[in-house]
């Protein structure tokens, strides 16, 4: 046996011990429930049946399940992500990795009839609802108010476009509150985290300074509030969702009013009060981002011992949370509703609590998901 034959058969050896050594520890680890890298649930070993195994389901649940539960799945996430840094690659899961170390969501336009659906809705939605006064922002994300960092010639759609296409076509009863020429003058400021989808909480208060004036409120100064970073490790959905590591975590601020106000939130599916806006335990949990009033809900009501008797209604996702406490300063009541997961009427919403004002509040790359019906 020749020298090269040697070495060919110590290869083979100790590649068939290294992948035997593999699935000795992939057999005897525990199985991990949660992945706090990715922020999701990981599969669980299915249960085997003839059905599944007929149907197909059992081979792709058992696939994913080894995906999920693979020995140091983390590690090798890293080591493929700077594989992939090292050759140029700029896009993973739909995000790109932008310059300054962006992560950021692309935006893919609505069909048609889509786009056409959330018209119709928002007309009935209107003649619904005739007597209250409606506002509704659509606010633009990073893809395209930081469009200058992404890489070159990334296949995005133009967000404007919809932008102005909707607000060119939507009930006139509704007041289209615009804010992109305001963020994109604000670009080169802190209004997107780098790491999450989610603008920061200077871009919601730049963006509750300028709708305030549009719904006839006089806005609070930045110095009316207490500027407090909270974390500076804060690791975004899309830092889980692109597979990107090594960027730098960003920060959370919180603006805490100056003048004392006693509020109340009630968390009304759950059957909870509190009396803050903030969970600040979710600053030790991986989605930061929950600090602001533990995450979503289908109905919080927030009320407040201001002399101010006026109510509004919020019908949002996501992006209206760190807006919500700039607001709260101007009204003694506001409903907050995710239509995600609150399924009753919001008419009878409105008209049973004599709620005279409704914002829906949307980011674009979500927006055309949601229903307000």
């Amino acid at each position: 046996m020749n020298q090269s034959n040697i070495y060919q058969k110590m290869i083979s050896i100790l590649f068939l011990g290294y992948i035997g050594i593999i699935c000795i520890l992939n057999y005897i680890s525990l199985d991990t429930i949660f992945s706090e890298s990715e922020n999701r649930m990981l599969q669980q070993k299915p249960y085997f049946s003839f059905k599944k195994i007929v149907g197909g389901q059992f081979i792709s649940q058992y696939e994913k399940y080894f995906t999920d539960q693979f020995i140091a799945r983390d590690f090798w996430i890293g080591i493929r992500s700077d594989t992939e840094r090292i050759i140029g690659k700029k896009e993973n899961n739909n995000v790109y990795l932008g310059k300054d170390d962006y992560l950021i969501e692309a935006f893919h336009k609505p069909s048609k009839e889509n786009f056409n659906q959330k018209i119709k809705e928002f007309y009935k939605f209107a003649d619904a609802t005739p007597n209250v006064h409606k506002y509704f922002l659509l606010v633009p994300n990073s893809v395209s108010i930081l469009k200058d960092k992404l890489p070159p010639y990334a296949p995005t759609d133009d967000q404007l476009l919809y932008i102005e296409e909707f607000k060119k076509n939507m009930p006139k009863s509704i007041k289209f509150l615009d804010i992109y020429n305001m963020l994109y003058n604000k670009k080169d400021e802190y209004i997107f985290y780098k790491t999450d989808h989610h603008w920061t909480t200077k871009g919601a208060y730049y963006a509750y300074e300028k709708i305030a004036k549009d719904m006839g409120l006089i806005p609070y100064k930045k110095e009316d509030f207490q500027i407090q970073k909270v974390t500076d490790e804060f690791y975004g959905s899309l830092y889980s969702k692109s597979g990107f590591r090594h960027v730098q975590p960003d920060d959370i601020e919180l603006y805490i009013p100056k003048q004392k106000i006693k509020y109340q939130v009630e968390y009304i599916e759950e059957n909870k009060i509190d009396h803050l806006f903030y969970n600040l335990d979710n600053l030790y949990k991986k989605d930061k981002y929950k600090v602001f009033f533990d995450g979503n809900h289908p109905l919080m009501k927030i009320s407040s011992d201001q002399d101010q008797q006026k109510k509004l209604l919020i019908i949002k996702d996501s992006y209206a949370n760190s807006l919500i406490p700039f607001l709260a300063l101007h009204y003694s009541e506001i409903y907050v509703v995710d239509p995600r997961y609150y399924k009753k009427n919001l008419q009878e919403l409105i008209y049973k609590n004599h709620i005279e004002n409704v914002l829906i509040l949307y980011n674009e790359n979500t927006f055309f998901q949601d229903s307000i019906e």
